[in-house]
């Protein structure tokens, strides 16, 4: 990614530019607020996604840009994220064999006894910021501790868009200091800047980010009484213990998983691991579960195989229990339940995954009709002042992951089409590359058709709608930003 060129293409005028992004933006509106979020049925951003890359394409061929030049970006695209479809997949399997072997139920269970709807939403975000500063992966984070917790908030009867938002705060906030965090070694990478430098240097505006985040969840937890809650702990704690054998040895999975990224395993060996252990552990532990899903009364090889398959590739869902304290439950407390018992296994994964695809043919030739690199350059020509500066900076990230659809290219085209300019002004490279990590990596996830936003989304169970609002860590990076170049609050100058 860092070696990637910028094309450029002068003959594009800036509105030209904007065209794709402008349909894209208006279908997309129409699409929410007037069609349901159905103009095209269950894919509507998808398609949306195609026509706003073929209105590009065509803008273009007027352009004089070739087509095979459009195919050749579109592939790089699709090439760059092949690593992150297929850790979605496994996020898929590991999603599957963990709800079977009771890995995730026994999370939820000790969850419950441990944490309340009070402190929930303030503690879910530590834990993740803590999780996610061990492995340097916010992505791993909430495929782990963040499936766990939106369990334990279902179970509270914690919105589930609230409890994603927490997660999602504490997992950028971790990503983001962490040395061993992609995005974090790119940004000073773009900006010419040293690593430890730039995670001093970033701490400055992402500590403050993060305490308010804490205290306005905090705030919100003592809003939350024990009459929210859709059913009470002991009916959970029933179910978990009736359907799973629940024992703390289970948890041995997880820290076997979290401490191979932190020893530097690459994450798709870690959660194929992680997957394939969840599948062990299901047929040591949990052998009437095992029966259920292979539909059999004798458990022999060719039952663990079907079931620990099954839980790999398809979704799975374990039915309540036949006592009639669970039968006569409402529709949906019973729905809140069935959740608990549900699996999505890589089938799950498919809806993001075509998301994925669609989204990369979009930013693909944006950037090949030189869209991209007009967009950015249009915003640094309109700094002409420190503040400006940093402001073409946030919104040129924003605008990219937008349109580019990928945090790594918002990170990677205004970094190098403002490392100049910072310099002229005499500012260190720190100052840009913290400007790109606090408006770049954490805000790709607010977009849905962004890889971030798709992927939290789809691994939490949970639309990027319902989590925005509570993703108040990611959205109030780029203010705070904003506020220290105004008020000139450690803005690091270059030595003479």
């Amino acid at each position: 990614m860092e070696e990637n060129k910028i094309i450029e293409n002068k003959a594009l005028s800036i509105w030209e530019a904007l065209i794709p992004v402008i349909i894209l933006i208006a279908l997309l509106a129409y699409n929410i607020f007037y069609a349901d979020g159905l103009l095209f049925g269950d894919y509507s951003n998808h398609y949306i996604l195609l026509i706003g890359g073929g209105i590009a394409a065509i803008v273009g061929l007027f352009n004089k840009v070739a087509i095979p030049t459009m195919i050749t970006e579109v592939w790089e695209n699709l090439k760059s994220v092949f690593v992150p479809l297929m850790i979605l997949l496994l996020v898929g399997a590991l999603a599957g064999t963990w709800m079977i072997s009771g890995i995730v139920p026994a999370m939820v269970y000790y969850g419950l006894q441990i944490l309340n709807p009070t402190i929930f939403l303030a503690a879910s975000v530590v834990i993740c910021a803590i999780i996610s500063l061990a492995t340097g992966s916010s992505w791993t984070t909430s495929a782990t501790v963040g499936i766990a917790l939106i369990g334990i908030a279902g179970a509270m009867g914690v919105s589930p868009g609230m409890a994603a938002g927490a997660i999602i705060s504490g997992a950028y906030f971790g990503d983001k200091l962490s040395p061993l965090s992609d995005t974090t070694n790119l940004a000073p990478a773009m900006a010419g800047g040293e690593l430890f430098s730039h995670i001093r240097y970033m701490m400055y505006t992402t500590i403050p980010s993060i305490t308010i985040a804490i205290i306005i969840f905090t705030i919100i937890g003592l809003g939350i009484e024990s009459s929210d809650v859709a059913t009470n702990d002991s009916l959970i704690a029933d179910l978990l213990t009736n359907k799973f054998n629940i024992t703390p040895l289970l948890f041995i999975v997880p820290v076997v998983v979290v401490v191979a990224i932190v020893l530097k395993m690459k994450p798709l060996a870690a959660l194929a691991i992680g997957a394939v252990l969840g599948g062990i552990f299901a047929v040591i532990y949990q052998p009437e579960v095992i029966k259920e899903i292979a539909g059999t009364s004798t458990l022999d090889f060719s039952a663990n195989f079907k079931s620990v398959f099954t839980a790999f590739t398809t979704s799975t869902e374990l039915a309540l229990p036949q006592s009639t304290e669970f039968q006569s439950l409402d529709e949906k407390t019973k729905g809140n339940l069935v959740k608990l018992l549900s699996g999505k296994g890589m089938e799950g994964m498919l809806w993001t995954i075509y998301l994925i695809i669609a989204a990369m043919i979009f930013g693909g030739i944006m950037d090949a009709i030189g869209a991209l690199s007009r967009i950015s350059s249009a915003l640094l020509s309109l700094a002409d002042s420190v503040f400006g500066l940093f402001a073409s900076t946030v919104v040129s990230c924003l605008a990219l992951n937008i349109t580019a659809s990928d945090q790594y290219l918002a990170i990677v085209v205004p970094g190098k089409m403002f490392a100049k300019a910072y310099e002229e002004k005499g500012l260190a490279p720190e100052n840009l590359s913290r400007t790109l990590e606090d408006s770049g990596t954490v805000t790709s996830v607010l977009v849905p058709w962004n890889t971030c936003g798709a992927y939290q989304s789809s691994v939490l169970g949970v639309s990027v709608a319902e989590y925005f609002v509570y993703a108040i860590f990611n959205y109030l990076s780029p203010f705070m930003t904003l506020l220290f170049a105004a008020f000139h609050i450690k803005i690091k100058q270059l030595r003479d």
